[in-house]
């Protein structure tokens, strides 16, 4: 125990606080903002081929949603998205970012999460704004059918995969789900909550065993099985008030009360945008000369405000030829090599 911790305690024993009370309150500081990993040992401290991920976003969530205007649903429904884009990029071994988005014909037209490997978050949503009362009271399953759900995986090195499937489920977490059993064939089970405070969640997921299943014995293969069904059937248990309220150690305590569970040091999020005067800049190029003049023609001016944090970029003529400048010298350098 450190200094600061036994001053604190002492105060805490002054003023008839027990252990157990200061031991829950230190905890209660991992409520915010972090991810951990946890894994199930068996009895005799081996690893099971099930491992686990809860996240708890609650500035990073409102850092979100301060730079934009949304219905309630749409809200809570890009809560949860963000929290299982957490949860799921926690467990891939890659260094780039993963894309979640849930794409819609009707008044909602899509909903956007990226989360990086640091696990820096932003997301936003379009829909038709004329329809914006009705959304409000409408439920999210009837605002995404026959729409699509598009995972993207984009490392900094290599080429991006993208998967794009129908719908299936009424949940957020029904459809990740699916996605992953059937896209990725990886067993996964989501559990997501949202209000007007935080977006929380938790994941296990079914590993398969290191020596492959050729190389499991038929009772090997009957134990892994009954260990899943039965973390599941657990974790089944959980309410949306204890995924929100309750540090992780006492969550997990909770939930897997016989097992032996292995709970990892928390791992921070934070929202974060990656939009710059370069990149945008790179986007208008893309337009090409004779639609960035039209532009300027009609309305003097080029602006661009980025949907994830709203930060405003403006570009005049000066700015405009610049750019356009800088895409020609690229030409000509390229050229001459």
């Amino acid at each position: 125990m450190t200094k600061a911790h036994a001053i604190a305690w002492a105060f805490f024993i002054f003023n008839g606080f027990s252990m157990a009370t200061f031991a829950k309150m230190q905890a209660m500081k991992n409520l915010t903002d972090t991810l951990q990993h946890f894994l199930f040992e068996d009895k005799f401290n081996n690893a099971m081929p099930i491992r686990g991920n809860l996240v708890y976003l609650n500035d990073t969530y409102h850092q979100v949603l301060q730079h934009q205007t949304l219905p309630p649903v749409l809200k809570h429904a890009l809560g949860e998205l963000m929290a299982a884009s957490a949860l799921l990029s926690a467990t891939l071994k890659m260094d780039g970012a993963m894309v979640l988005q849930i794409q819609s014909k009707g008044a909602l037209k899509l909903l956007v999460v990226e989360c990086n490997s640091d696990l820096n978050i932003r997301a936003t949503a379009k829909w038709d704004e004329t329809q914006t009362s009705q959304i409000a009271e409408s439920h999210f399953i009837d605002l995404v059918r026959n729409g699509q759900f598009v995972i993207t995986l984009d490392p900094k090195e290599g080429e991006a995969y993208q998967g794009i499937v129908p719908i299936e489920g009424d949940t957020i977490a029904e459809m990740l789900q699916n996605y992953m059993l059937r896209s990725q064939q990886i067993d996964t089970s989501l559990w997501l909550t949202c209000d007007d405070k935080s977006a929380c969640g938790m994941l296990l997921q079914k590993l398969p065993d290191i020596g492959g299943t050729a190389a499991l014995n038929k009772k090997a293969i009957e134990q892994d099985l009954d260990a899943w069904n039965r973390m599941n059937y657990l974790a089944n248990t959980v309410t949306a008030d204890e995924l929100q309220n309750l540090p992780a150690e006492i969550l997990l305590s909770r939930l897997f009360a016989e097992e032996n569970v292995r709970l990892f040091e928390p791992k921070p999020t934070q929202f974060y945008c990656s939009c710059n005067q370069t990149s945008v800049a790179s986007m208008l190029r893309m337009l090409g000369e004779e639609e960035l003049n039209s532009i300027l023609a009609e309305l003097g001016k080029i602006e661009v405000n980025c949907d994830f944090c709203n930060k405003h970029y403006l570009f005049d003529a000066v700015d405009t030829a610049a750019l356009l400048a800088t895409e020609a010298s690229v030409h000509i350098s390229t050229a001459k090599h």
